[in-house]
């Protein structure tokens, strides 16, 4: 458990009443245009899926999902959800979802493995969106495109808050920077992966790290990823491998970056072969996920989660992701929270 340092003095710019009421304009304006942008319509998501469909997504590798019994179908067990990154792609298939079109949720996760600060919780929210592609856009141009698409949603969120309460001041930069991992290391091969990201987003303000989950020129991978949904590992077009990413956003407040959506190309039958033989995964391709995928009954597609909870904190300048969701904290962080003026819902 830790908080970031803050300003000494932090005073939320909206009382609880007014942020309640500013958080579901945001949620509101931000799907309407995400949705419109990307050709994306909305969709019933699960809170849980059954364990060993192979339809979870296991974020790193090591995270276990909360889960229990089905006591109506002998004994099988659910697996609350952590994303729903393959879930969105035989999603797709049932729907028959045509090229340029799309799906997207609300995804509610549990995650019990986070560790609580600022900006992690049990509690996770996300607009989980996916959408249909074709073989010749499968490329780091086109994924740049979506992202700048995603970004602009953001801005107009923005915008269209401050009209309402023009205490908040639109503070984002005008357009979003883009930089390979690699490309990054470079630049500042004495830091960490995690310090990289704060001083390039703090550098731009705006800025999508493409490449997240394949081995950089030092061996290491920038992050991790879970070797089945995300294409990490094929050759773009700009010479690096990769076609996925994470978008980072600046915030004053804590004087850090955000991570606010990952998001990428997924694996066709090469990559997804691929990545499970690098990762010793290869026992997956039993799974009903990923037989569909190898059998070429799911379509090909791009897409990601953007997160609700951290949207809502980063646009209305708050201080901790518990000012706009209800969950469970310690009660030495709220003793803390409280003597910064931070309160917690």
């Amino acid at each position: 458990m830790k908080l970031y340092n803050l300003p000494n003095e932090y005073k939320p710019l909206l009382d609880l009443k007014q942020t309640e009421l500013a958080i579901k304009q945001i949620k509101e304006t931000f799907q309407l245009n995400l949705s419109a942008s990307l050709r994306l319509r909305r969709v019933t998501a699960p809170l849980f899926v059954l364990q060993g469909t192979g339809l979870n997504d296991d974020l790193n590798g090591y995270e276990n999902a909360v889960s229990f019994p089905i006591q109506d179908m002998n004994g099988a067990v659910a697996e609350v959800v952590h994303s729903l990154a393959k879930w969105k792609r035989v999603t797709l298939a049932e729907y028959s979802i045509a090229h340029g079109y799309g799906i997207y949720t609300d995804m509610n996760a549990i995650r019990a493995h986070e560790e609580l600060d600022n900006l992690h919780s049990l509690y996770v929210d996300q607009w989980d969106w996916e959408r249909v592609i074709n073989e010749e856009e499968r490329t780091a141009e086109f994924l740049r495109n979506i992202v700048k698409d995603i970004y602009s949603a953001i801005l107009h969120t923005e915008f269209t808050l401050s009209e309402c309460y023009p205490q908040l001041k639109p503070s984002l930069p005008e357009k979003i920077e883009f930089i390979h991992s690699e490309e990054l290391r470079r630049l500042y091969p004495d830091m960490t992966p995690k310090e990289r990201e704060e001083a390039i987003t703090k550098k731009y303000g705006a800025v999508f790290i493409i490449g997240i989950g394949g081995e950089l020129g030092d061996g290491k991978p920038h992050d991790n990823r879970a070797p089945d949904y995300d294409d990490y590992s094929t050759p773009n077009e700009d010479g690096f491998y990769g076609l996925n990413g994470d978008l980072m956003i600046w915030s004053d407040v804590l004087g850090k970056a955000m991570e606010l959506s990952s998001m990428g190309i997924r694996v066709d039958q090469k990559a997804l072969l691929h990545q499970l033989e690098i990762t010793g995964k290869e026992e997956r391709k039993q799974l009903y996920f990923h037989k569909r995928l190898l059998e070429g009954s799911l379509p090909l597609s791009i897409g990601g989660g953007i997160g609700q909870s951290r949207l809502c904190m980063l646009l209305l300048k708050k201080a901790h992701i518990g000012e706009i969701q209800s969950s469970i904290w310690p009660e030495e962080m709220r003793k803390q929270c409280k003597g910064m003026n931070i309160p917690l819902i």
